[in-house]
C-alpha cells in the first residue's frame, strides 16, 4: 500500500516548496525596481534581505522610503501578503501540522485490553470513578474523540486511545477481550459506540450513562447491559435531603408515642456548644438530651463516647423531651424543618428535583433566571431581592441546582449569611469542587460524579464507594446484656454509636434515668442510631 501524506503534511511540506521561492522572486522583483524606477541599484543579496524583512514583517535596514508609485505600490502589496502569511498561513497550515506530529505520539488504537474496563469519553460523570480506579491499581483505558482532552487525559498519566469512532471504527479492534465497558458520550454517540463495540465480538457487560431515561431499553436492546441516569439519580438524592416527607429523619420515632421528640441544631461559631467534648458538655446529666451525631461536610457520624468533639458548624440531631431539647435550643440554632422549599436552578436536575418533591407533596418555589412554564420567580439567587421575594428564611430548605460551580459556591455563602438557619442542599457539577462547596457553608452537597461513581463502582468494583444518605433509626430491644449495667454508661455501648433513649418497665417508659439506675431483665431498651451503629449494638449486646 502506497504511502499517503495527511492534508496538514501535505500543506506544510507544500509551504516549505513555495516559500523559499517566493522569497527570491520577490527579491529579484526588487532587484530590477530599484536599479530602473528608484535609480539607486541593489545587489542581489541586498534584494533578498529586503524580501526577508517585509515577508517576515521584522522590519527593514536601509531601505524604508521609495519614491517611485509603482515602487511604493509593490512594497505596500508585499507587505500585505507578509501580514497574509503570518496571521492566516501560518495558523491554518504550520500549526496544524504540529498538532498532526503531537497527535502521532498518541495512541490510535486500543491496547492489550485484557483485565481492563474501557471509558468511552471522558466527563464530570466519571472523573470520580477514575481516581478511584487509579488508586487501586485497577487498569483501564479512555477513548477519546477530543484531541485537547485527549492531550490532558495522557498528560495526568492515563492510559489513552485518540480516534474518531465515526471514520475509523478499527480503533476498537482489541475491545473484544476487555472486562468491562462503559459509554460515557452523549445518547447518539453512545448508541454508535456500543453497536460498534458488539460487532467487534465484545461479549462482556457494558453500561451506558444516559442524559434521557427514555433511551434505556432502546439502549439495552441494541447491546448495553445496563443504562443508568445519574442526572437524575442526582436529582432523586437532593430532593431526598430536601424532604422529610422523602426521607424521614428517623424511622420507627413513634414506638416512643409523643414523650420523645428529635431536633436539629446547628452549632454556630459563637455557640456553648462549638468546639467542646461531650464529657465536657454532659448533655445528658444535666438536660436529658441525648446527641445522636452529627452531619459535617455531608457526613453523618454517630457519636462515641465522652471525647467526642462538637464541631463548629455541624448539624447536631438530638433526642430528648421536648421542654429538654428546648434548653439545647437556647445554646444552638435550630434547624427549620417546616415550610416550603426553594429551589434555584430549573436545568434537567432542578426538574427532577421539583418533580420528586411535588409527588411527595412538598410545596416548591422555583427560581430561575429565564422564565418558563414551572418558574415562579425570575431572577439570580445571588440577589437579596430575589431571596426577599422567595420568602427563603421561610422555608424548610434550600435547594441549588445550578450548572455552574463558581456560581454555586458564591451563592451557596450568600445563601448562608440571609438564612443561616435554613438547611442548604447543593448540587456539584465537578466533584473536586465538592469541597469548596462545603467550605462555603453547604449542608449537603452532591456531584453528578459521586453519583455516576458510586453506580458504577458498584457494577465495575463490587462495592459502594459513597454514602449517599444515613438513616437514622429507633429500634425496641430486649435487655440482653446490659442487665446491671446504667444505660447511659458504658464503654462498650459508646464504641457502637448507638443511644439507650428510654427503657420500657412495666407499663412506664422512663427517658431520664439517676446514677444508681440499672437495666432489669424483663426492662424493654428503646435504642436510637444509624443502621451500621443499630448493626454493632445488636452484634455487642446479643440482642
Amino acid at each position: 500500500m502506497p504511502f499517503k501524506l495527511k492534508r496538514s503534511s501535505r500543506r506544510f511540506l507544500t509551504i516549505l516548496a513555495v516559500l523559499p521561492l517566493t522569497v527570491v522572486l520577490l527579491a529579484w522583483i526588487y532587484m530590477q525596481g530599484m536599479a530602473h524606477l528608484e535609480g539607486h541599484p541593489r545587489s542581489f543579496l541586498q534584494s533578498l534581505q529586503w524580501a526577508t524583512e517585509t515577508i517576515t514583517t521584522t522590519g527593514y535596514g536601509a531601505d524604508s522610503a521609495w519614491s517611485h508609485p509603482v515602487m511604493a505600490l509593490y512594497v505596500v502589496l508585499v507587505q500585505f501578503a507578509g501580514q497574509f502569511l503570518i496571521f492566516l498561513v501560518f495558523p491554518m497550515v504550520i500549526l496544524p501540522y504540529f498538532e498532526e506530529q503531537f497527535e502521532v505520539r498518541l495512541q490510535h488504537q486500543l491496547p492489550a485490553m485484557d483485565g481492563k474496563v474501557l471509558f468511552y469519553r471522558y466527563g464530570p460523570a466519571i472523573e470520580s470513578l477514575l481516581d478511584e480506579f487509579k488508586s487501586k491499581g485497577t487498569p483501564f483505558v479512555i477513548l477519546e474523540e477530543d484531541m485537547e482532552v485527549a492531550r490532558n487525559l495522557r498528560d495526568r498519566g492515563f492510559d489513552v486511545v485518540f480516534g474518531k469512532l465515526a471514520d475509523d471504527p478499527s480503533v476498537l479492534a482489541n475491545v473484544a477481550k476487555a472486562n468491562a465497558v462503559v459509554a460515557n458520550a452523549d445518547d447518539h454517540a453512545n448508541a454508535t459506540f456500543t453497536m460498534v463495540v458488539r460487532e467487534q465480538g465484545f461479549a462482556g457487560p457494558l453500561y451506558a450513562l444516559a442524559d434521557d431515561p427514555l433511551y434505556r431499553y432502546p439502549m439495552i436492546q441494541i447491546g448495553a447491559t445496563e443504562v443508568f441516569t445519574p442526572a437524575h439519580v442526582l436529582g432523586a438524592a437532593l430532593a431526598s435531603q430536601a424532604s422529610t416527607r422523602i426521607s424521614p429523619p428517623a424511622e420507627g420515632m413513634h414506638l416512643l408515642g409523643t414523650k420523645i421528640g428529635m431536633a436539629e441544631f446547628r452549632v454556630r461559631a459563637e455557640s456553648p456548644l462549638a468546639g467542646k467534648q461531650l464529657g465536657e458538655l454532659r448533655l445528658r446529666e444535666r438536660h436529658g438530651v441525648t446527641l445522636i451525631g452529627q452531619w459535617l461536610g455531608g457526613v453523618f457520624t454517630t457519636t462515641k463516647g465522652p471525647l467526642t468533639r462538637v464541631e463548629p458548624g455541624a448539624i447536631l440531631v438530638a433526642v430528648g423531651a421536648h421542654a429538654n431539647l428546648e434548653v439545647v435550643e437556647r445554646m444552638a440554632m435550630p434547624i427549620r424543618r417546616a415550610g416550603p422549599i426553594v429551589l434555584a436552578g430549573f436545568g434537567a436536575v432542578g426538574q427532577k428535583v421539583v418533580e420528586m418533591l411535588q409527588d411527595a407533596g412538598e410545596t416548591v418555589t422555583v427560581i430561575d433566571r429565564l422564565p418558563a412554564p414551572g418558574v415562579d420567580l425570575v431572577g439570580s439567587v445571588l440577589e437579596r431581592s430575589t431571596l426577599d421575594r422567595a420568602k427563603l428564611r421561610e422555608a424548610s430548605a434550600v435547594v441549588l441546582a445550578l450548572s455552574d460551580d463558581s456560581e454555586s459556591v458564591f451563592a451557596t455563602a450568600v445563601v448562608r449569611d440571609y438564612a443561616p438557619q435554613v438547611p442548604l442542599i447543593v448540587r456539584v457539577q465537578r466533584t473536586r469542587n465538592t469541597a469548596r462547596i462545603y467550605r462555603s457553608g453547604a449542608d449537603f452537597a452532591i456531584s453528578v460524579g459521586q453519583v455516576a461513581g458510586q453506580i458504577l463502582a458498584f457494577q465495575l468494583l463490587g462495592e459502594q464507594v459513597l454514602q449517599v444518605e444515613s438513616r437514622i433509626k429507633f429500634i425496641r430491644q430486649p435487655a440482653g446484656a446490659l442487665v446491671g449495667c446504667h444505660p447511659w454508661r458504658s464503654e462498650e455501648l459508646d464504641r457502637t454509636g448507638a443511644k439507650v433513649i428510654a427503657v420500657e418497665r412495666g407499663s412506664e417508659i422512663l427517658v431520664e434515668f439517676k446514677d444508681d439506675f440499672r437495666v432489669h431483665t424483663e426492662d424493654a431498651l428503646f435504642v436510637c442510631g444509624s443502621l451500621n451503629s443499630l448493626e454493632r449494638y445488636q452484634r455487642a449486646f446479643r440482642t
